[in-house]
């Protein structure tokens, strides 16, 4: 009405007046187009960027702004933001963070929807990711992967607010799910794991009616080479899906050959096409979920693509009739869209000379901390600045193996135990010195000679491509998540700070950190140089150290090297006494027994897992068997 009466007052005016009124709307127009503008701006100034921004797109330094606890509610805003909607909000490039003088926009604007994932779509194609706060650092790390590989059309769903506001101050394309669920981490198999799987396949079935591609992943994999062109080879297929096989049934980058995959479906990875077909598939396993909360949603999943399996689509591209036996499916090659074993026990890519696109971190021990050093091992973790830089610096020493202990003999249980005791021996020492320097200890390589399994096997999985020995997780010997995790220091000494045994070859690590070197080369007392009883001082650049050394003598020599950032053993073997504390000792004991955890399985045998244990050495006659009653059955400490 107000607008309308002063048009009417203008056509009644006269002309001076006429030209008058146009300009000043004239200017209110124009004057309001360049503040909202400012406001709403998609390439905020270079100023603004976080450190994310500038840290991520350099190789030589790292994300300074990595703390998980970047919510900015608390603090005080000055400019209220309307509530126009998240697509008038989010850059469209990753890691813009929004001007910190800017209002969190209210919840409902985060909602799915097809306009916020047409902002993020290219090529019709959008890849999505979820979890809760928990997992923050792993979005982190599927972001960062994603964008060092030049992909940015992807979205995060938040489980919990908590997440969705931190994603949103990192410039992070997320959306709401919707979900309220808790920020801690959800154990696997525990009502909210369920709770998690039923809210992908809500999202799967919400997403594809919108007309778009979805490439969804869970959050524990990430990706090493960009899967959309893989996936644009197969334009028939319905719905392309990773598995859990550990036989290789092709050799080269070819789809599985349907008819020989024994291994389940795994839900982590797989791409969907909006077909009638896979709309039909989404709806039926949603409802399938939701009428039954004890459904296990990749159960499900392999249930429904199994009411009818076969024939093949064509001779040639490896697409199978599936479901309603319209849907054309078709199965990622486990070689390159590799599991937890194929790419960490048995290095499958490597052996086929093939370039992995994709690692879930499946067939692991030791829950979320398991998943997290995997990813370490590997390099393909994103960690801040100061967990390459702790305080007290690194301890580091070289493995001694025998070649007999890795190659000679039958590879079995009792040569399997007796090659991984001697590595335990020697980083029993590491961890008693690295607790006595107060250093964070550099975990050696581990050598496996056959696998772990939750059930009986007969040493390796036949068929598999695994080589013996392996390079084995250190999740398959040592429980990390106990390592990790905070014991009372009353009970069980100081804690003892660990990482992989990449770290120092991992190209996050400061060239400052691995110039401040110290090799230590232990020698026998009384040879030449080797006498700690004068001033300590190094030869040929190394420091000459007496085996069999008490606490005394390690305090001396080393409290001159505090400043050293790396101090490297060149062996361990014989290298400390022990705690001269009785107090201490039994503390450090009574932490370490709890480091180790089980081999599984010895076939038809009840219990078939055989406990290591951290002091095997001082129990003679110790030998590599099952516990032989259920009284026996508990870990050796």
């Amino acid at each position: 009405m107000a607008w309308r009466k002063g048009c009417e007052e203008v056509a009644n005016s006269k002309p001076l007046f006429l030209t008058i009124y146009t300009v000043v709307i004239v200017g209110i127009v124009v004057s309001s187009f360049y503040v909202f503008s400012a406001i709403y701006s998609s390439n905020p100034p270079a100023a603004q960027s976080s450190a994310w921004l500038s840290s991520l797109s350099s190789e030589d330094t790292r994300a300074s702004d990595q703390t998980l606890n970047v919510s900015r509610s608390e603090m005080v805003h000055t400019v209220p933001t309307p509530s126009s909607g998240p697509q008038d909000e989010w850059p469209r490039s990753i890691w813009d963070v929004p001007p910190t003088n800017k209002r969190m926009p209210p919840l409902k604007d985060f909602r799915l929807t097809k306009a916020l994932i047409q902002q993020r779509v290219k090529d019709n194609v959008v890849i999505v990711t979820f979890g809760n706060y928990a997992f923050m650092d792993f979005i982190l790390t599927w972001v960062k992967q994603l964008r060092d590989l030049e992909v940015s059309n992807f979205l995060v769903g938040a489980m919990d607010t908590k997440l969705l506001e931190a994603l949103y101050w990192k410039g992070i394309p997320v959306f709401d799910m919707g979900s309220h669920m808790s920020t801690l981490d959800v154990g696997w198999g525990s009502p909210t794991f369920h709770k998690m799987g039923r809210e992908k396949v809500i999202l799967i079935d919400s997403i594809l009616p919108f007309g778009f591609e979805l490439l969804m992943c869970d959050t524990d994999m990430v990706w090493l080479k960009n899967p959309l062109p893989y996936l644009a080879r197969y334009p028939e297929a319905d719905i392309l899906t990773s598995s859990d096989q550990v036989i290789p049934t092709v050799v080269d980058d070819s789809l599985e050959v349907w008819q020989e995959v024994s291994g389940a479906y795994n839900i982590g990875i797989f791409h969907w096409r909006p077909t009638e077909s896979a709309k039909k598939l989404a709806k039926q396993w949603k409802e399938m979920l939701v009428a039954d909360d004890k459904i296990w949603d990749q159960n499900g999943f392999n249930d429904i693509l199994h009411k009818q399996l076969g024939p093949s689509v064509d001779d040639e591209s490896g697409l199978v009739f599936a479901f309603d036996g319209k849907l054309k499916m078709g199965i990622l090659p486990a070689s390159i869209f590799c599991s937890g074993h194929t790419y960490f026990v048995q290095a499958m890519y490597q052996q086929l000379r093939l370039e992995p696109y994709a690692v879930h971190t499946t067939f692991q021990y030791g829950g979320t901390e398991g998943k997290r050093h995997r990813l370490r091992e590997a390099m393909h973790f994103l960690d801040p600045p100061e967990y390459y830089d702790p305080s007290g610096g690194f301890l580091s020493f070289k493995p001694y193996i025998p070649k007999s202990l890795m190659l000679s003999g039958e590879h079995n249980v009792e040569s399997h135990f007796t090659l991984v005791n001697y590595q335990i021996k020697q980083i029993r020492t590491a961890l008693a010195i690295a607790s006595l320097l107060n250093r964070t200890l550099v975990m050696p390589p581990l050598w496996c000679r056959i696998d772990r399994l939750w059930y009986g096997h007969p040493g390796i999985l036949e068929g598999s491509m695994t080589r013996q020995p392996f390079l084995c997780p250190l999740d398959h010997v040592f429980e990390v998540n106990v390592m990790l995790k905070k014991l009372p220091e009353e009970e069980f000494g100081p804690q003892i700070d660990f990482r992989e045994y990449s770290i120092l070859d991992n190209p996050s690590m400061p060239s400052e950190i691995k110039k401040s070197w110290l090799d230590v080369q232990l020698c026998k007392e009384g040879t030449q140089d080797c006498d700690v009883s004068n001033d300590t001082t190094t030869v040929g650049g190394a420091l000459k150290f007496p085996k069999h050394s008490n606490e005394e003598t390690f305090m001396k020599v080393f409290s001159s090297f505090k400043d050293i950032k790396v101090i490297k053993f060149s062996s361990v073997q014989d290298a400390f006494q022990g705690f001269t504390d009785k107090e201490r000792e039994d503390k450090f004991r009574n932490r370490v027994k709890r480091y180790v955890g089980i081999w599984c399985c010895v076939p038809d045998h009840s219990p078939g897992h055989i406990y290591y244990d951290m002091y095997w050495d001082e129990k003679p006659g110790w030998k590599a068997i099952p516990p032989q009653t259920s009284e026996d059955d508990h870990p050796p400490w």
